[in-house]
């Protein structure tokens, strides 16, 4: 592959498994206190596009908010089901108690290495 160039892009992860919604509804999930700026940035997405997206994780019922002095404070909705047909039956709280866990040591995992 002399003289070609290589797109890693695809094999270096390109693509990630949850979407922007779901990334940002998990970090609300681990800092419900957090501010637009800082969600922003854990999602890897602008400041007004993390807005764009709680906004419509509010308008779907996935989270709510409160005015906590110049702050919101988020509470997600746990019994708020997946939209997608293929997740039918499944709720939001058992995922997000999964992924907004502080992971543990790497060892302790039932998918890699013990």
């Amino acid at each position: 592959m002399r003289g070609m160039a290589v797109n890693h892009s695809r094999s270096e992860g390109s693509w990630t498994l949850l979407t922007a919604h779901g990334r940002t509804l998990v970090e609300i999930a681990r800092n419900p206190g957090s501010r637009m700026v800082d969600i922003a940035t854990v999602v890897g997405v602008t400041e007004r596009t993390a807005q764009a997206i709680v906004a419509d994780l509010e308008s779907a019922g996935f989270l709510s908010h409160e005015r906590v002095g110049r702050r919101n404070r988020y509470t997600v909705n746990p019994s708020h089901a997946f939209r997608h047909s293929a997740q039918e039956g499944h709720l939001v709280g058992p995922f997000l108690d999964l992924l907004a866990a502080i992971p543990s040591s790497p060892s302790r995992s039932r998918f890699g290495p013990s």
